[in-house]
């Protein structure tokens, strides 16, 4: 009988589709084998054409089929066409590189990441999750707590000649400060609303600093202003209760000045006007039991603030939206003055989102909301930011500023540079301006001696990071002045002339960050927009040079390296050696009834344009 063998059959398995073994366009190879007595000689034995004068063809048929065409239905593999563009990419002959395979995933990984890191902003997409006010944001910790050092600097004028004033000199003023106190601040009673605002009370402690400081038992010699309040408004009160005023003040001998202590005029001392007119005066008029400027910054204020946390937009990020309920001022009754769309100064809207010249700052010192206008960029510990600073016209008349009308009462004729703030204490004809009347009326500086105003030292100021509305640096200055109007029908201070008095002036803001606030800033406006793009750049030319690199190897190996077909072939020799060791063993079992030649094709026909040499044994009847 025939006994065919093919030491070389190679299934069309998964990988070798993978690898582009299968497929159309393959040409044909024929081996035949004849009849005739043709003796090969290998290894001493002789091969004859088995059965009648037939012919095997091995042909290549569809990717289906089994790679057998003819009449031979156990036909040979297909080994004989070309590889695919991704065979050439993650193969190495017949098996695929997982070397290659790696290399290529994560190439177009690393590209697809670069791509996204540059195309997509989510640097300012966390940045503004993380800056609106809500429970456990980074913003929420800076703002409920700063941690910053918050200074107050308060300077007193100290008058040097009180009866030559009452006598018609102008007066001399010395300055005597600083008296520095360290704010401890936070927010306290936090509540969040569904209209994406937050309230809250402050809570502000102030410890006096000595070594920032002078003495603060310093002496002073300032104006008695629970005195001149009361005679400032005894004009308005007729002949007889003025005279009946000046008879208490005579008797109890009240004196137009006082001497006191730094720390007693900041916060507090024991004064009997004041302590009567905490008394008897109307709630919503009602002073402290005690004289004191800063009496009322100690402590939890009362005051409920409500702002806006962001989520609805950056565009009033931080902005007062109500005071106690109410929307506006009630200081004062008309708009602009009565507005309080302003910061209370821990956050602004940033100016990168807004387009924006223009900030506003609420301070209850003030008991105003005063614009900030910006200047130019500049540079704070290696920080960007905006400078923004007072408008020249904030303060006094109508003229130069038409908002500054509703401020002013109607028997004051505004100079420029001034503001009145009586409304908010406690009808105390007290006014604001910069210290030592800074960019004011020049009518102001010449009436006294002693100041001598400088922009360094008296302009208010803040430094602002544009992408976050942060403020970096920031100084609010203000002097406050006590504008006495003559009392003639009293006796005390009957010589007290008309006069804007210069009492104290003080500087309250922060100089610098701490470093975990400032090194989070400097991550997400400096090193991170620098960063990022040179990470998405260097990641988007790693994920090309690595596919490039395998593109170069691939081409490399199918110009210069063996072709796939010798390796099969290889493979099929040690088929044939194993085959031929197997027969040397077993020849004396079947010696008897058959022989076994082996046949060899024809080297031509195994090197024709990459063809398979399939080497074949058959069996002589």
């Amino acid at each position: 009988m025939g006994l065919q063998k093919h030491y070389l059959r190679y299934g069309r398995s998964a990988r070798d589709h993978i690898l582009g073994l299968a497929g159309g366009g393959r040409r044909n190879t024929i081996v035949k084998t004849h009849t005739s007595d043709n003796v090969h000689h290998n290894n001493g034995y002789n091969s004859h054409s088995s059965g009648s004068h037939g012919t095997h063809r091995r042909s290549h048929g569809g990717a289906g089929g089994g790679g057998v065409g003819g009449e031979h239905g156990g036909g040979m593999p297909n080994l004989t066409n070309r590889p695919t563009p991704l065979s050439m990419l993650i193969s190495q002959g017949v098996k695929i590189n997982n070397h290659r395979l790696a290399v290529i995933i994560i190439g177009i990984v690393i590209l697809i990441l670069g791509i996204m890191l540059s195309t997509i902003p989510w640097l300012d997409y966390f940045i503004l999750k993380n800056l609106q006010l809500w429970n456990d944001t980074l913003s929420f910790h800076y703002w409920q707590r700063p941690g910053v050092v918050r200074l107050t600097k308060v300077y007193i004028y100290n008058v040097t000649n009180p009866d030559g004033f009452l006598n018609g000199e102008k007066p001399r003023l010395t300055e005597v400060g600083p008296f520095v106190y360290r704010e401890d601040m936070q927010k306290v009673n936090i509540h969040f609303y569904d209209n994406q605002t937050v309230s809250y009370q402050h809570k502000k402690i102030l410890q006096f600093v000595p070594e920032l400081s002078i003495d603060k038992n310093t002496p002073i010699v300032t104006p008695n202003i629970p005195l001149l309040t009361l005679t400032s408004l005894s004009p308005k009160l007729g002949y007889l209760l003025s005279k009946t005023i000046s008879v208490v003040l005579t008797a109890a001998k009240f004196k137009p000045f006082i001497n006191v202590t730094a720390d007693q005029l900041v916060f507090g001392y024991d004064d009997a006007l004041v302590s009567l007119a905490h008394r008897f005066y109307p709630k919503h008029l009602r002073p402290m039991e005690r004289m004191g400027l800063l009496l009322g910054r100690n402590g939890t204020l009362t005051e409920v603030s409500t702002i806006k946390t962001g989520q609805q937009g950056m565009e009033e990020f931080g902005y007062i939206d109500r005071l106690n309920g109410l929307d506006h001022l009630p200081h004062w009754h008309k708009p602009p003055c009565n507005r309080i769309a302003a910061s209370e100064g821990s956050f602004f809207p940033p100016r990168e989102i807004t387009k924006s010249n223009m900030v506003y700052l609420y301070d209850k010192d003030l008991c105003r909301v005063i614009p900030l206008q910006y200047q130019k960029g500049v540079e704070k510990d290696g920080i960007g930011a905006d400078l923004y600073i007072l408008p020249e016209n904030t303060y006094g008349d109508s003229s130069s500023n038409p908002d500054n009308a509703c401020y002013d009462p109607s028997d004051y004729e505004p100079l420029q540079g001034l503001q009145n703030i009586s409304p908010c204490q406690y009808g105390a004809p007290v006014y604001i301006s910069n210290p030592h009347f800074y960019q004011a009326n020049e009518s102001l500086l010449n009436s006294v001696e002693g100041l001598s105003p400088n922009k360094s030292e008296h302009e208010t100021y803040f430094k602002i990071q544009s992408k976050l509305g942060v403020p970096l640096e920031g100084k609010v200055r203000i002097q406050l002045n006590l504008k006495v109007t003559r009392a003639k029908d009293v006796y005390p201070v009957k010589d007290f002339r008309d006069f804007v008095f210069p009492v104290m002036w003080l500087e309250e803001g922060i100089s610098e960050l701490t470093p975990a606030i400032r090194r989070w800033i400097y991550l997400a406006t400096v090193f991170a927009p620098i960063i990022i793009p040179i990470s998405s750049y260097l990641l988007i030319f790693g994920g090309i040079s690595a596919i490039a690199f395998i593109f170069v190897r691939a081409y490399q190996n199918f110009v210069f390296a063996r072709d796939p077909t010798l390796e099969i072939l290889e493979m099929g020799r040690r088929s044939l050696r194993r085959g031929s060791s197997f027969i040397a063993q077993h020849q004396h079992k079947f010696m008897h009834r058959e022989s076994y030649t082996l046949l060899k094709t024809m080297p031509g026909d195994l090197l024709d344009d990459s063809e398979d040499a399939i080497p074949i044994m058959t069996n002589s009847s």
